[in-house]
C-alpha cells in the first residue's frame, strides 16, 4: 500500500513541479511551492487513481486532476491555519505558510493555488473533450466554494463551543472534508462518461471524506505533535464540534468502522477491481491507530 501511495505522491509532485516551472516567475511562486512541497500523503490523488482503475481511466489524466485537487487542498490548509481561522503555527512538520511568509502573502498564495487548479484542468494539453473539462471544473468549483470546503470551514468556526447535534456535525464534515473526496471519486467517471454511477460514487466519496475526518479527529485527540507534524489536542481546547465530543472516543472508532463496512458493501459490486480503493480506505482509518 505504501509503495503505491508513494508512487502517486511522486508522480503528482513531478507534475506540479513541471507545471510551476512553466509559470511566470512571480513573488508568490516561493510561498506557493512552500505550501505544496513536499506535501502530504496525497491520499486524494490516490483515491482518483483507485477509482480510475475500476473504470480504466488513463493514469496521466488522473495525475493531472490529482495535481489540481492538491492545489485546492493546499489553498484550504493555508487559509485554515490563519490566525483569524484555526490559528495553527505548524503544518506537515514545518511552519505554517503565514508564519513563514506573513499573513497577507499566505492569503494571496492560497488564492493563487485555487486559481491554478482551474488552470491545470483547462489547459489545451489536457486532451479530453472541452465539455468534459467544463464539467470537471464546475464540479471541483462546487466542492471548493460555499457549498463545500469554504462553507464547511465557516460552520466549523461558528460551531465552536456550542452544543451542535450529530446531524449538523456530519453535514459540516461532509462539506469541509467530504466534498473534495467526493470530487475525487466522481472525476474518473466524468471523464469516461459513466454517469450511471455518478451518484453512487458521490456518496462513497462523501463517506470516505467523513472517515478521513474521523481519523483526523482521533489523531488530534490522542496523537503526538512531533509524529503528526502539527499541534494536537487543539480541538478539545477550542471546543470544536467533532464526533468525539458527541459520541466519545470509543464510539467514534465504532462509528468509523461502521462507515467503512458500508462503503465496502457498496464496492463489492465491482469485485477485485475495487481492491486498491478498499486498501486506501483501510489505510485512511488505520492512520488513527
Amino acid at each position: 500500500m505504501q509503495k503505491k501511495l508513494n508512487k502517486v505522491a511522486k508522480d503528482t509532485n513531478l507534475f506540479l513541479i513541471k507545471f510551476l516551472k512553466e509559470q511566470k516567475k512571480t513573488d508568490l511562486i516561493n510561498p506557493i511551492k512552500y505550501s505544496l512541497f513536499p506535501g502530504g500523503k496525497k491520499i486524494r490523488s490516490k483515491l482518483l487513481v483507485d477509482v480510475g482503475k475500476i473504470f480504466n481511466v488513463k493514469y496521466k489524466y488522473l495525475i493531472r486532476i490529482g495535481a489540481a485537487v492538491e492545489c485546492i487542498h493546499a489553498y484550504s490548509l493555508i487559509h485554515d491555519d490563519l490566525p483569524c481561522m484555526d490559528n495553527d503555527n505548524l503544518r506537515r512538520g514545518k511552519l505554517s505558510t503565514h508564519k513563514k511568509f506573513g499573513e497577507s502573502t499566505a492569503i494571496l498564495a492560497g488564492n493563487s493555488l485555487l486559481t491554478l487548479a482551474f488552470e491545470i484542468l483547462s489547459e489545451n494539453n489536457f486532451k479530453i473533450n472541452d465539455h468534459l473539462k467544463v464539467k470537471l471544473i464546475k464540479s471541483i468549483s462546487q466542492c471548493s466554494g460555499h457549498a463545500g470546503i469554504a462553507g464547511g470551514q465557516f460552520s466549523d468556526l461558528s460551531f465552536e463551543k456550542k452544543k451542535i447535534p450529530l446531524k449538523k456535525i456530519i453535514e459540516m464534515q461532509f462539506k469541509k472534508t467530504g466534498k473534495l473526496f467526493s470530487f475525487c471519486c466522481m472525476a474518473p467517471l466524468i471523464i469516461v462518461k459513466k454517469n450511471i454511477y455518478l451518484k453512487k460514487f458521490e456518496k462513497i466519496g462523501l463517506d470516505i471524506g467523513l472517515l478521513f475526518q474521523i481519523a483526523d479527529d482521533l489523531i488530534d485527540f490522542k496523537g503526538n505533535t512531533k509524529k503528526v507534524g502539527k499541534k494536537t489536542r487543539k480541538d478539545l481546547k477550542k471546543g470544536k464540534a467533532t464526533l468525539i465530543r458527541i459520541l466519545g472516543h470509543k464510539n467514534t472508532i465504532k462509528y468509523g468502522n461502521k462507515i467503512k463496512l458500508s462503503i465496502f458493501k457498496r464496492l463489492n459490486f465491482f469485485g477485485n477491481k475495487s481492491k486498491n480503493l478498499k486498501d486506501t480506505i483501510n489505510y485512511i482509518l488505520e492512520r488513527s491507530k
